[in-house]
């Protein structure tokens, strides 16, 4: 299986849209235009989401990374990372950022597996006072 990274251009805009219910219409074609969600494709179809922030304007961190549950433990989630990362190092970038709930070890095993290091760890961040566990990645 081939598997190819790349930014998502206006015309993922519908697919993007059904991952990510978190952004207004607005907001998504901005971070679209603004080379901030990144798409993954094997076998000629969209198979995996990521969703590029940056914390105090400066900091890239990973607000969220989807892959089809079909798609999943394939290599996806990694070839959006690489990218990813390839891109933010051209750029001058150092360090990466990601977080997890602290009830989703899955998540966290990834994380962990694909060179992230737990930073720290925000009590009560998310609905139903679960906490959020932050990753670090040096580039």
């Amino acid at each position: 299986m081939i598997i190819n990274a790349r930014f998502a251009t206006l015309e993922d805009f519908d697919w993007c849209a059904e991952l990510d219910d978190h952004l207004n219409e607005t907001i998504l074609r901005r971070k679209i235009t603004s080379e901030e969600i990144l798409l993954a494709e094997a076998n000629g179809q969209r198979v995996g989401y990521l969703r590029l922030e940056y914390l105090w304007s400066m900091v890239p961190y990973i607000a969220l990374i989807r892959v089809r549950d079909d798609y999943r433990k394939r290599g996806i989630g990694r070839a959006m990372l690489a990218y990813l990362e390839a891109y933010l190092r051209e750029r001058g970038y150092n360090v990466l950022m990601s977080s997890s709930q602290v009830n989703e070890a899955e998540p966290q095993a990834w994380h962990r597996r694909v060179g992230f290091e737990e930073c720290g760890i925000i009590s009560g961040l998310n609905e139903g006072g679960i906490g959020e566990v932050f990753f670090r990645k040096k580039l």
